[in-house]
């Protein structure tokens, strides 16, 4: 039976079959068999006992590894074992020279190869669709809030060009992090390769460039885990970025927002008491679960911390972080590109919202004019901030306010202030700065 939620609610089936037990062992397989290779060519076991190795060594079975752990109490020693029954003759050279973490530490890089290269690939999809809806929505004039409080417009192209932008820069971190993280040793019981004697480099070269991974310069008895700190606070800020997006989404859905829904099929249901509901779910989901991939970056900084050459304490807490936080990143992945992708925009409630304060929240723009046309800025902003207090309390439109003000009156005329409190007319560079944006950053959404 099913305990945990990626068995059987979240999670893609790609990135659970890259941490499931079964690709675990084939790559535990496969570096052994990398290894076997490497130290052939370089002399240290005979060429034919390396190939029947590699022949071989991929009919292990992990049900076998699995009841000799059971006799032996020791998991890497029952896959060895488990290689080497299957081995023949050659099985007397399997796992010479290694220690444990030789060959689990190579693994784990093979998985994290295989996690960044699908993270990518769901990275590279939410960039597209979030530069598609920038540049569909670049004239899109709508309310900017801060604090909560509607302020001047922006766009909402504007608004998916910050996350496009955030999103890039994830898609940089991870190509730059993978030849940190993606990673393999073959340096012995303490780091010092004195098993291979002084081919022991040469081994461990070999035997990375086969496996595609990253040799490390230097190591004790493990992968220095300062590496695998930063692939889980890659995970922890790629979750945070969806969080963000996330919130926002669920803001723009409030009742008496109503700016952004996310697609609600025919039969869905939102509530089981409230047969109204339309509600942000996905979103939600998202926020929440961002939680828990958070949560994984102080055991994964906790792990670098361990004791000499090195403990166990990080190899229990690895076991669950791993998958946990790598399935539910990707998962928030592809939850989010289908929200966005589906992402319902009213129109009428934006420019409802816009228009809301009666020109209220265009108070700057007649403060930058004031000021141009000769009043000193300070008093501008007095006058402006006094007349938008009194518009506020008064419920009237911020024009017959202004208009009535003997020293805006001097500097301004009706029509002027009319169309200084025009929202379409102050968004700046709004819509330069999406096109730049899209050129820029569509090359990224090709896989390098």
């Amino acid at each position: 039976m099913a305990i945990h939620p990626i068995d059987f609610r979240y999670g893609t089936p790609e990135m659970r079959a890259v941490w499931d037990e079964d690709n675990r062992f084939r790559c535990i397989v496969a570096a052994e068999v990398a290894l076997a290779k490497a130290e052939a060519e370089h002399g240290l076991i005979p060429a034919d006992a390396a190939a029947a190795i590699e022949a071989r060594a991929p009919s292990a079975s992990l049900d076998r590894a699995k009841e000799i752990e059971a006799e032996i109490h020791h998991d890497m020693m029952a896959v060895v074992r488990a290689i080497t029954e299957v081995s023949g003759e050659a099985g007397r050279w399997v796992h010479y020279g290694a220690t444990s973490n030789d060959i689990l530490d190579t693994a784990t890089g093979l998985q994290i190869k295989e996690s960044l290269a699908l993270l990518e690939d769901r990275l590279c999809r939410l960039l597209s669709i979030l530069l598609r809806r920038s540049e569909a929505t670049r004239h899109l004039v709508c309310a900017g809030r801060t604090h909560g409080q509607i302020g001047v417009p922006t766009t909402y192209g504007l608004r998916f060009s910050i996350w496009a932008s955030e999103v890039a820069r994830h898609i940089e971190r991870l190509r730059q992090m993978r030849p940190r993280v993606a990673v393999g040793q073959m340096t012995g019981a303490v780091g010092t390769q004195a098993a291979l004697g002084e081919k022991g480099a040469a081994v461990m070269a070999s035997m990375m460039a086969d496996l595609g991974l990253t040799a490390v310069d230097v190591s004790n008895q493990i992968v220095q885990r300062d590496r695998y700190a930063e692939y889980f606070m890659f995970l922890a800020n790629v979750a945070t970025t969806l969080d963000k997006i996330g919130v926002e989404i669920r803001m723009m859905q409030r009742s008496e927002i109503g700016e952004l829904e996310e697609s609600f099929g025919e039969k869905q249901v939102g509530s089981s008491t409230m047969p109204h509901k339309r509600n942000p779910i996905k979103s939600e989901q998202v926020c929440g679960l961002a939680r828990i991939v958070r949560a994984a970056v102080e055991p994964a900084l906790m792990n670098n911390t361990l004791w000499d050459e090195r403990d166990l304490t990080n190899s229990s807490c690895e076991r669950v972080l791993f998958p946990e936080a790598s399935v539910l990143c990707d998962h928030l992945l592809a939850v989010m590109a289908g929200v966005l992708e589906g992402l319902v925009i009213h129109e009428d409630a934006i420019r409802r919202n816009l228009m809301l304060l009666q020109g209220v929240n265009m108070a700057e723009s007649v403060m930058i004019e004031l000021t141009r046309r000769g009043m000193d800025r300070q008093e501008a902003h007095e006058t402006v901030r006094v007349a938008s207090m009194q518009a506020l309390r008064d419920q009237r439109p911020l024009a017959d306010i202004l208009g009535a003000h003997p020293g805006v009156a001097a500097l301004t005329t009706p029509e002027e202030i009319a169309d200084l409190l025009e929202p379409d007319a102050y968004i700046g560079t709004a819509v330069g700065q999406v096109d730049r944006l899209v050129t820029k950053l569509a090359p990224l959404c090709r896989r390098t």
